[in-house]
């Protein structure tokens, strides 16, 4: 509708707004936990789990994404590695991969690839939240945290803490940040190789 009234050079200007807005909520982010006064006592107990766990929770999606490759025939071993990338931010990563993915693959295989990722990271967050129970059960009070991705510091907290106690409310949160200001890089990584 814009194209229609302002012509093609403004469209040309307005696709960055999406992004430049999501890297904003980012940055809100980063200043509620530092504005809550909960910052120092986060990094004051910053224990051995609560730094290996976010690299962990990295490592054992790109294996599950990496895997996938085998099966989706129709995106190669890095397309995977970028959808798999999304750790569940599934607003930032799916337009993140149509706008990096459009030059080369066009705009169709651009926003397929897009809408692939919206819903796998939405059935992430979604089976994160069912199978917390479960999760915690099995595999131990790390395993929702880890499985949620960035959806640890908000939508799945309530669950997480559920499970396994207020303790892990500092972990879960920190795990969130780090996974979620990892994303564009990650994503932005995998989409150029």
């Amino acid at each position: 509708m814009i194209g229609v009234f302002f012509g093609d050079a403004f469209i040309t200007h307005i696709k960055m707004l999406p992004t430049l807005l999501l890297y904003a909520l980012i940055f809100q982010v980063g200043l509620n936990i530092s504005a809550s006064g909960e910052l120092g006592g986060l990094i004051r107990n910053l224990s051995v789990t609560t730094i290996t766990l976010p690299i962990f929770t990295i490592i054992g999606s790109w294996v599950f994404a990496a895997l996938s490759s085998f099966i989706l025939t129709s995106w190669d071993f890095w397309e995977c590695m970028a959808l798999g990338s999304g750790f569940s931010y599934y607003s930032l990563s799916s337009i993140l991969i149509t706008q990096l993915k459009e030059p080369t693959l066009g705009i169709d295989m651009a926003t397929q690839m897009g809408a692939i990722a919206l819903l796998a990271n939405i059935f992430r967050e979604l089976l994160a939240l069912v199978s917390a129970p479960l999760l915690g059960r099995v595999f131990g009070k790390f395993a929702p945290v880890s499985a949620a991705g960035c959806a640890s510091m908000d939508i799945c907290l309530p669950a997480i803490t559920r499970i396994a106690g207020k303790s892990i409310v500092p972990i879960a949160l920190i795990h969130g940040v780090v996974i979620d200001m990892s994303v564009p890089f990650w994503v932005t990584l995998f989409c150029k190789l």
